[in-house]
């Protein structure tokens, strides 16, 4: 059974198309990446999903149950991209509010600021925290009654290096206990390695929806091979594999996807003329833009 699943979803604003007729599922445990440019249609996606605004048409069930009803709400988290806590009151205290409303036990607000790394700041005023501290506590915010689905938006807004690997890292942990998560991100190199699918909307169509190595292989988008030669032999290299020297012993190659095998034969038969090769493939970033150009008329 998947936890969100919406199925020919529409809705529109004053005759304009914000969604024409998306459906997406996002089963336990799965991480879906949610990408679009300003206006894609997805910030109207996640109210719809939230219970926030309705849709026009189609059909939305988190776990069986309608966006906005009691168990929907139960059953979802949110993350925004700004959160907005009131600055007069400590970590501890805010959480241990939202722990009442949600029918928690209060005493968890310290194990939910410790587990995203606020245990040491929990005692402090939220208006001395950092932008990454704030959506810290947004993120213990979310992870209050165990949701089986997390919808965030622009997650990592704010987090420095280390505290954006620390945040995937807990998404995973989350992930494995059977949490569907739902993340719209214009940080492409973060999710191209963190999610398990990419879902791409365009001018509110969804245009795909796929794992990347799959995505990357109906695009058919061009493979970079960067061939390390021999000190003495770069120019041979180059020659014989018709190839583009750079910095001195490197000799860059492009191919089809359907050549990749063929090309790496080749660098093959050179022998000791190569000591390294890469295989560099379409970047996220590629594929987004690949896919994101590719809207129905």
């Amino acid at each position: 059974m998947q936890t969100l699943t919406l199925s020919q979803v529409t809705k529109t604003f004053e005759g304009n198309a914000a969604l024409s007729s998306v459906s997406l599922a996002v089963a336990p445990g799965e991480r879906v990446a949610l990408l679009g440019h300003n206006g894609a249609g997805k910030s109207t996606l996640m109210k719809i999903v939230l219970g926030l605004i309705p849709a026009d048409r189609g059909e939305i069930h988190i776990v069986e149950a309608r966006p906005g009803s009691h168990a929907a709400r139960a059953a979802t988290a949110y993350l925004p991209e700004n959160v907005a806590f009131h600055p007069a009151l400590t970590g501890v205290e805010q959480l241990r509010c939202y722990l009442r409303l949600r029918g928690e036990d209060p005493a968890d607000a310290e194990g939910l600021l410790d587990r995203v790394g606020l245990g040491e700041a929990g005692r402090r005023r939220i208006g001395t925290y950092s932008k990454g501290m704030r959506q810290r506590v947004g993120l213990a915010q979310a992870l209050i009654g165990r949701p089986r689905l997390l919808v965030l938006d622009e997650p990592t807004s704010g987090l420095d290096p280390v505290s954006r690997r620390e945040f995937y890292a807990l998404l995973d942990e989350l992930a494995q206990t059977g949490a569907a998560i739902l993340l719209s991100s214009h940080a492409l190199t973060e999710v191209e390695a963190r999610t398990d699918r990419i879902a791409i909307l365009s001018r509110g169509h969804l245009v795909a929806d796929d794992t990347l190595t799959n995505l990357r292989r109906v695009a058919a988008l061009p493979i970079h091979l960067q061939v390390s030669a021999r000190p003495d032999a770069a120019d041979e290299v180059a020659r014989r594999l018709a190839g583009e020297r750079h910095n001195g012993t490197r000799v860059d190659l492009v191919c089809d996807h359907d050549q990749k095998l063929a090309r790496l034969g080749q660098i093959a038969e050179l022998g000791t003329l190569v000591e390294d090769v890469h295989v560099i493939p379409p970047s996220l970033e590629d594929i987004y833009a690949h896919f994101s150009g590719r809207v129905p008329s």
